[in-house]
């Protein structure tokens, strides 16, 4: 067993459910250090009483308050073992305290671009002999008409250091292209080929030797950029059983990345038509990856699918570096599904409650911050066959 005792959560108020972090390592006699910049009176008590102590930061992207809040707290408490946000948002100021701290449990800066940098991503899903998107950076206006005249339209265009759909738009035409650069801000921009397949996601939990101790797999019924520019609502389920390909490909990945004591979020497509450029239906690429949990609620999700809490196979990896959870409990499909606010639904959520009762497990609104990529309001279940989850789905989202 290696002697952890002090770790500090970045942000530990967002998302909500957090607190089931911070809940887990405390119950393993780990003191949990909070650094926010919510106020303390803001803390939820269901995580303000899983925190040894809060320490309020005016504001977490400056990186000097941040210093003297770590210093702080390894004053008091004594060396820091772990440091981190889980939060894709603050990966790079994670990083920085590590550094400075000398806290050798994460990535530190010269580590940041592989896991932040869409166009370094493609080094490593090569190193795995895992196919991606071609693709041509925003800095060369001559390699993304290449890349056109190869590729063809429509092609996507995203911050190749960025959070989630943020700024993913579909280049469909010359005017387009144009257009982009015409109101092109400052930060680069990388350029990838479409492509005609279904988004799923390779999850799990490594420890401190690179193995795999924790792993799912999800299917999205969405595309993200379509969510956001047609407010969509949004569903996705967790997979009773890992596909065998998703396995496969994921687990690659992960090794090509070395990745230690982290969680993990690889998304992948599944070509749904044969590809002159990169393979036959049914082909299993890489799309880009989150060395952190899946956004959102999807923790609570996952603990839903596999009847074991994510967060305490986390806490287990931190404190003992293993899994020491029964991993053979009974499995489920487990869904999420959302509603917006501004759409009209053929089924009341009365109705609906009352008609799945035994299968709702959680629900709730989501938070401000990421509505526009989730939806409004939200209803997580399970089942035991798919073909009942994906019903489920049909019901809370039909419309008039």
């Amino acid at each position: 067993m290696r002697e952890i005792k002090n770790f500090i959560m970045v942000s530990p108020n967002f998302p909500a459910t957090y607190y089931k972090f911070a809940e887990a390592l405390k119950n393993r006699n780990i003191n949990v250090i909070g650094i926010g910049d919510a106020y303390h009176y803001e803390l939820d008590e269901k995580l303000s009483s899983n925190l040894v102590e809060y320490i309020q930061c005016w504001s977490l992207n400056n990186v000097h308050d941040m210093i003297n809040a770590v210093d702080y707290a390894a004053k008091k408490y004594g060396k820091i073992d772990f440091l981190e946000s889980n939060n894709e948002f603050w990966l790079e100021n994670d990083a920085t305290l590590r550094e400075w701290f000398c806290i050798d449990s994460g990535i530190y800066r010269s580590d940041i671009l592989k896991f932040k940098a869409k166009s370094e991503m493609k080094k490593y899903f090569e190193k795995a002999n895992v196919k991606s998107a071609k693709y041509a950076l925003s800095d060369n206006y001559d390699d993304v008409l290449k890349l056109i005249e190869e590729v063809g339209f429509p092609i996507f265009v995203k911050p190749n250091i960025g959070v989630g759909a943020t700024g993913t738009k579909r280049i469909k035409n010359i005017e387009d292209l144009h257009r982009f650069y015409e109101n092109k801000d400052e930060h680069q921009y990388i350029f990838e080929q479409f492509i005609d397949g279904s988004i799923y996601s390779f999850d799990g939990i490594t420890n401190s030797k690179g193995e795999i101790i924790f792993k799912c797999a999800h299917k999205f019924l969405e595309v993200n950029d379509l969510i956001l520019e047609e407010e969509m609502d949004d569903a996705y389920f967790t997979y009773k059983e890992i596909p065998e390909r998703i396995d496969e490909v994921g687990t690659a990945i992960v090794k090509a990345y070395n990745l230690k004591s982290r969680a993990f979020h690889i998304e992948l497509f599944k070509l749904n038509k044969n590809h002159p450029h990169l393979g036959k239906r049914g082909e299993i690429i890489a799309l880009e990856v989150n060395m952190r949990p899946a956004g959102g609620y999807t923790p609570d999700l996952i603990s839903i699918a596999t009847n074991v809490s994510y967060y305490d196979v986390y806490a287990d990896m931190i404190k003992y570096d293993e899994n020491r959870q029964d991993m053979s409990k009974e499995k489920y499909y487990a869904i999420s599904v959302s509603r917006r606010d501004n759409r009209r639904y053929k089924y009341d959520i009365g109705y609906i409650f009352n008609l799945y009762k035994e299968n709702i497990l959680m629900h709730g609104r989501y938070p401000d911050s990421i509505k526009d990529n989730m939806g409004d309001f939200f209803l997580m279940a399970r089942f035991s066959k798919l073909k009942d989850a994906l019903e489920f789905e049909k019901i809370v989202r039909e419309k008039y």
